[in-house]
């Protein structure tokens, strides 16, 4: 390349200052066309920042509506944890007086259960006792009925001898009265005869017939 010539040294301001207002119109161009897009953001800008405004807002009651719905439940929590506790006092007092109750239960029911086996022991002694009175009495009894039976067949053995020797000593006699009888019957017969011809003649003198009678 050959160096510059006075003349086109000459000719190269003008066109500097030409391309320096070509490039200043630009700039003012650029510029309104920023201006515009500014103006175009801004507007873009607005409606979001309402719109963020407004969610800030929202998020804010919400914010507020949580912090109260907070402060209820923990105002909630704290009236729960007092009737927990006093749930828990009044357990304690509920299990304090059951185990009372239930030792002294215990304890009744422990005497109770020595009075019973004392009882039941007690019953067992007379069981025996009564088992063994039954018993000597049982053996007294087939004794006594032993003897019993030995004593009435001696009586009936006593009796059969008695008897033998009764109807021996009756057959004895009766045969003795009747030879005696046989001894006086002629003389009976003959007062008898005599005491009938003597009542007949009586009632004869009476008027009376002995065939009527």
């Amino acid at each position: 390349m050959s160096p510059l010539s006075p003349q086109d040294s000459k000719e190269m301001p003008p066109k500097t200052k030409e391309k320096g207002k070509k490039t200043g119109a630009q700039k003012k161009k650029e510029n309104a066309g920023a201006d515009m897009e500014a103006k175009s953001t801004h507007r873009r800008t607005v409606p979001e920042k309402e719109l963020l405004q407004d969610h800030l807002a929202l998020r804010r009651d919400e914010a507020r509506r949580a912090k109260a719905s907070e402060e209820q439940l923990r105002q909630r929590l704290q009236v729960l944890e007092a009737e927990l506790e006093e749930a828990r006092s009044e357990g304690k007092a509920i299990y304090a007086e059951m185990s009372r109750q239930c030792r002294a239960l215990q304890k009744e029911m422990e005497i109770h259960s020595r009075k019973l086996e004392e009882e039941v022991t007690g019953l067992r002694e007379q069981l025996e006792t009564c088992q063994r009175e039954a018993e000597a009495a049982r053996q007294e009894a087939e004794r006594a009925l032993g003897e019993r039976d030995q004593t009435l067949a001696k009586l009936r053995a006593h009796v059969a001898h008695m008897e033998a020797k009764y109807e021996e000593i009756l057959h004895g006699s009766l045969d003795q009265l009747l030879a005696k009888l046989r001894a006086v019957k002629p003389q009976w017969d003959g007062a008898v005869l005599r005491l009938h011809a003597k009542y007949k003649e009586q009632l004869h003198q009476f008027g009376l017939n002995p065939q009527d009678l």
